[in-house]
């Protein structure tokens, strides 16, 4: 049977996801949310003629060379001023709204100043040294589309409008699990034939980073019902569900298992090197997800596949990591029969982009990931020299 692609697989995945409903958050709380509507300038930015330095504000006709101009105010930032007196000039500081009158900023240092009156050196342009009002955003005008993940940028535009709240989609709990006898947490002694559980806080921070909510259901014994109450508590309080190894053919491996007796499984092994053995289903109403057990490959297929279909369930517009082209620094001699994603590191170089790849590829080094900060693609069938163009996924954004 022809194992299935990973666009194919992408493709299916993303038509499965179901949006969320939406919530009201206070900017605070906000960073990372996806927005539920487009966001509008109620008003402009700044709201009026603004002085873009500290100087002396007047009226550029009133100026003749040389001659002293009286200082009729002052006027700092936060304070309206009066209407400018013809032939006075007005002590003003950056951000401080232009008076009335006033058309033109000396800036300080372009000035002598002393017992009330104030002295142009420069013979100056109308307009300069002033930020119309409106300038950075007019009243109307759409600033964030609905679909759009908040940066810190984002949240500091939207405070600069005075917006307090905005309505964005519901997080995403998830629940997950890690299976294996031989996992340990970190800090605990390991026994002959144990490793520590690496899974776990990896996939657990990738979650995190999207937003969602992370309910930590630790390490399951390799037994069919402890797998089977695992997933039971795990589909009664989450909305997606992600396990960690179990969905191999071995004898202990029965995730696969229990997955098909308490829903169905439709996706199991992908044309994806690594990560063959990724599946997915449902648990009666409750996606779920069982990554491979190798780190590598959970990481891989987390960043490709699950990462994608939590970013549709939040109706995030942008959801596939984009691809650049870069020139291998590597041969690739042996094609293989699924499609690879090799840990790589790009830098720039005097062409373009080159990539390097990490010498441990085995799906269980995550030196190699540690390291990259890329994946190298090589499709099906292909082989490579050194100079040869290949797509790159960077993974700066994903992890």
């Amino acid at each position: 049977m022809a194992l299935r692609s990973v666009e194919d697989t992408l493709h299916y995945l993303l038509a499965c996801a179901q949006k969320r409903g939406t919530e009201v958050r206070g900017l605070a709380q906000s960073l990372g949310a996806v927005l539920a509507e487009d966001i509008f300038a109620q008003s402009n930015v700044p709201p009026a003629d603004n002085s873009a330095m500290d100087g002396y504000a007047l009226r550029e006709s009133d100026l003749r060379a040389g001659e002293p101009m009286l200082v009729s105010q002052r006027i700092p930032a936060g304070v309206v001023g009066q209407s400018l007196e013809p032939g006075t000039a007005a002590r003003i500081f950056t951000g401080a709204f232009i008076p009335d009158g006033a058309d033109t900023v000396i800036a300080q240092e372009d000035c002598e100043q002393g017992d009330g009156v104030v002295i142009v050196n420069i013979a100056p342009e109308r307009g300069q040294h002033i930020r119309p009002c409106g300038q950075d955003i007019a009243a109307g005008q759409l600033l964030l589309t609905a679909g759009h993940r908040l940066t810190s940028a984002d949240l500091g535009l939207l405070a600069s409008l005075g917006v307090s709240q905005v309505s964005v989609s519901a997080s995403i709990k998830v629940a997950l699990m890690s299976t294996g006898d031989e996992l340990r947490e970190p800090g605990e002694v390991l026994a002959p034939g144990q490793i520590y559980n690496s899974n776990r806080p990896m996939l657990a921070s990738m979650i995190r980073s999207l937003g969602c909510d992370v309910i930590d259901l630790g390490i399951v014994a390799d037994d069919p019902d402890a797998t089977r109450l695992a997933l039971v508590n795990a589909r009664d309080s989450a909305d997606l569900v992600i396990s960690s190894g179990g969905v191999s053919v071995g004898e202990e491996d029965h995730v696969k298992a229990q997955v098909e007796a308490l829903g169905e499984l439709q996706l199991w092994k992908l044309a994806i090197k690594p990560g063959k053995p990724l599946a997915y289903g449902r648990l009666g109403d409750v996606p779920f997800f069982g990554l491979p057990g190798n780190p590598v490959s959970g990481f891989v297929t987390f960043c490709l596949l699950v990462r994608p279909y939590i970013l549709a369930m939040l109706g995030v517009s942008e959801k596939s990591p984009p691809k650049w082209p870069a020139s291998a620094n590597f041969d690739w001699p042996k094609a293989g029969s699924r499609q690879e994603y090799l840990r790589a590191r790009v830098t720039p170089g005097a062409t373009g982009l080159q990539v390097d790849i990490h010498p441990q590829q085995s799906s269980g080094a995550l030196t190699s990931v540690s390291w990259c900060n890329a994946l190298a693609v090589i499709p099906v069938g292909a082989t490579l020299r050194s100079g040869d163009l290949l797509e790159v996924i960077f993974l700066r954004d994903l992890n």
